[in-house]
């Protein structure tokens, strides 16, 4: 028997541990990075009136997603001091970026455990501190990456300021890495989250300087392996950055980490960082956010900044993936797409709602629903949660056309985040701190 079909019938039995304990949510977009909630009994109306729990008033900022395990909820935030505007304008002579941006004279990462009864926050834990840190985007944090929780581990990626590991249960700092090889300019601060496979924590280091995917062993933090992106970029700095989040899946009986960086689509052997292949966009395409999704033997990414399309690629069958169809109209920049049955869903940034043929790619119907969005929808009880920068969260029904069911409001301000489910309840995050709804 190969290695090959020794690792298949491990993951199988980590997929089967994952369904048998299903309330789980233990990185950006689920256990398996879908968007797509455990069956539960969610709310689909609320309010500050109607179907809220708690809010916690969580230190800092951040928009970061929580993540749980066995009962535990962690967030990151940052407590940022801002620079004076002396110190702001002199830094800002090297800012060959985008004028709109957050200028601070230290901040301090932290990863916060929150009571998923009452919403206090149990442990405040300051994990790396950092003055003159880079300028970020004004809709980008200092803590933006969601953490990924296993094992009983809490494992945290702050983009170039560095990674650490918790104890989930003490709060104890297991292992901390800021090493200068780690280091690049994001430009728009960090946005990448990490992963965790097997015996790595992976993510993406892609900024204006240096491009590249680094894998931490995961129980030492010392780096396993990075690989520089290989694809050739456009010559203006400001083209060369991305943020996205990679994914692992089986294909053609090997894992492979789906990665999206700037201009190309790449594929790297998990275990070693070796590159499969890589794909070119065929169009501008940078400043990357949206997360991969997989299905129907295909996976499904966003080209994001510039005129971004939908690309999908066939890849089952093939020794490498294949263009099967493009969407050049209403892709996102931000947002990642959902999949739902052989229905890609896929919201804008400028609020237009696009139902897709996930096979075809014919597009089945195409309407606005309003506002400016940011988060990852996600999939829970049957319908789909759409949380918008104005504060806003638009349910629908998958259907053959737009079937609204509710549009939901809390306290007016951006959800950056996307909802975290947790049991028969969501927990949302807006700019003015950490809420969890139900039904009561």
């Amino acid at each position: 028997m190969n290695n090959y079909v020794f690792l298949t019938l491990g993951l199988a039995l980590v997929s089967q541990a994952e369904q048998a304990s299903p309330k789980s949510w233990t990185q950006w977009r689920g256990p398996h990075a879908s968007g797509h909630a455990h069956e539960g009994q969610y709310p689909t109306k609320w309010s500050t009136r109607q179907n809220l729990l708690w809010k916690a008033n969580l230190p800092g900022r951040g928009h970061s997603s929580a993540v749980h395990q066995k009962g535990k909820i962690w967030i990151t935030s940052a407590i940022e001091t801002p620079a004076t505007e002396e110190e702001k304008q002199a830094r800002l002579k090297t800012n060959e970026g985008l004028s709109t941006v957050t200028v601070l004279s230290e901040v301090s990462l932290r990863a916060l455990q929150v009571d998923p009864d009452t919403g206090k926050v149990l442990k405040n834990i300051e994990v790396i501190r950092k003055k003159q840190p880079q300028w970020v985007h004004h809709l980008n944090s200092y803590a933006s990456p969601t953490p990924v929780i296993k094992d009983d581990r809490l494992y945290l990626h702050f983009g170039a300021y560095g990674n650490a590991c918790i104890d989930a249960g003490s709060g104890k700092i297991i292992w901390k890495n800021t090493q200068r090889e780690l280091w690049v300019m994001h430009e728009n601060g960090p946005g990448s989250s990490p992963i965790v496979w097997e015996n790595l924590m992976i993510f993406h280091l892609d900024g204006s300087d240096k491009q590249s995917v680094v894998a931490l062993h995961k129980d030492t933090g010392k780096i396993a392996w990075q690989t520089k992106r290989s694809g050739t970029l456009r010559e203006n700095p400001q083209l060369k950055k991305s943020y996205s989040t990679p994914i692992v899946e089986i294909f053609n009986g090997q894992p492979v980490l789906i990665s999206c960086g700037a201009d190309w689509v790449y594929g790297y052997n998990p275990g070693n960082g070796e590159e499969l292949w890589k794909i070119k966009y065929g169009i501008l395409g940078f400043s990357n956010v949206a997360r991969p999704v997989v299905g129907h033997g295909m996976f499904y990414i966003s080209t994001c900044f510039s005129k971004g399309e939908i690309h999908a690629y066939r890849y089952v069958g093939l020794n490498k993936p294949k263009l099967a169809w493009k969407m050049i109209k209403g892709a996102p920049k931000m947002p990642s797409p959902v999949l739902v049955g052989q229905q890609l869903y896929v919201i804008n940034d400028g609020g237009i709602l696009s139902c897709i043929h996930a096979i075809s790619g014919e597009v089945e119907w195409r309407e606005r629903i309003g506002g400016e969005f940011s988060s990852s929808p996600i999939y829970a009880n049957g319908l789909l949660y759409f949380s918008d920068r104005g504060g806003k969260t638009t349910v629908i029904k998958p259907d053959n056309q737009l079937n609204l069911v509710a549009v939901n409001e809390l306290d007016g301000t951006a959800h950056m985040a996307s909802i975290t489910p947790y049991e028969n309840t969501f927990l949302l995050r807006s700019e003015k701190g950490l809420y969890r709804i139900g039904k009561k």
